[in-house]
């Protein structure tokens, strides 16, 4: 989608700067005129008391750029991809019939997904069929649960990543209900297809680069309360939902380095959705401010 788009949208890994553009395309948004408002595209942003963790932005960046969709639910609350869609597509076409200009910003590849198109999502299966795979999930391991799915839906298994924690039990609960079906044609998860037209552009780096930036991020997540945040979410009764943020069981276990591993894991995960994005505008960040990204992406004429 060209410079005309009415919805901008930036997607990456997680530690790639993805707030510090969308401050400053918002900065040259607000200075043609317009009124930028940043819809946040993050399974679990949307949960209060876990800023630290999830990389929320901060209230100084919050003054600069208004964000939705941040700091929304309690932290013992479940929260479905299907029930995040409607919340986006209510703001952004509340944002687009009040003539503001949406920037979706996000690095859960679902949700950015389910913000942009209209996607069929399931609803969230009963609460005992979750908790009874999650009992399996904690008593036999991911790994053995993969071998189990792809016994039983071969189809379904190859998608998805032995190690996949939250992809394999929902694969599973839909199974069990009945829901999960081979595919017959193109999944719609990748339809070029959006609700308004859309400008998205992807953020890539340098791998190693990447590596260092998501280590030193954890450190000052660490430094600035990441541990006590967490803590005190376990202790107000952490939903399954909230619990799955990346660093979560790793800090309540003291282990910052496994928090270090698995966020680039799904870093590399993150990058391999983008690389199925349908219309996606690649940029590399290696060694470039955001100022200089945002310039070349808005122009002198602006979008």
């Amino acid at each position: 989608m060209g410079r005309d788009a009415a919805v901008l949208a930036v997607f990456g890994p997680t530690g790639i700067g993805k707030t510090a553009l969308a401050l400053a395309l918002a900065e040259r948004l607000r200075a043609r005129g317009e009124r930028p408002v940043a819809v946040s595209a993050d399974a679990l942003q949307v949960y209060r008391g876990l800023e630290t963790l999830t990389g929320v932005a901060t209230a100084a960046e919050q003054a600069r750029l208004e964000h939705r969709l941040v700091s929304i639910l309690p932290v013992d609350f479940r929260f479905s991809a299907g029930e995040y869609a409607a919340l986006a597509h209510a703001e952004i076409d509340g944002l687009l019939a009040a003539g503001a200009r949406p920037i979706v910003v996000g690095g859960t590849g679902l949700y950015l997904r389910a913000a942009l198109a209209d996607l069929s999502l399931r609803p969230p299966p009963p609460d005992e069929v979750r908790r009874r795979w999650e009992g399996e999930l904690e008593r036999r391991g991911p790994e053995a649960l993969h071998a189990h799915l792809a016994r039983r839906a071969p189809w379904a298994a190859e998608g998805i990543e032995p190690r996949d924690r939250s992809r394999i039990v929902r694969a599973l609960e839909l199974l069990e209900l009945g829901e999960l079906e081979p595919p017959r044609g193109p999944s719609e998860l990748w339809t070029a297809e959006t609700r308004h037209p859309t400008r998205l552009v992807g953020l890539v780096m340098d791998r190693e680069a990447l590596y260092a930036r998501i280590d030193a991020r954890v450190d000052a997540m660490v430094a600035s309360g990441a541990v006590e945040e967490v803590r005190a979410a376990h202790a107000a009764g952490a939903s399954p939902t909230a619990r799955k943020a990346l660093g979560f069981e790793e800090l309540l276990a003291g282990d910052v380095e496994a928090m270090k591993r698995r966020t680039r894991n799904f870093a590399k995960r993150q990058l391999t959705w983008m690389r199925k994005l349908p219309g996606v505008e690649t940029i590399d960040m290696t060694g470039r401010r955001a100022d200089d990204v945002a310039d070349e992406l808005l122009g002198p004429g602006g979008p």
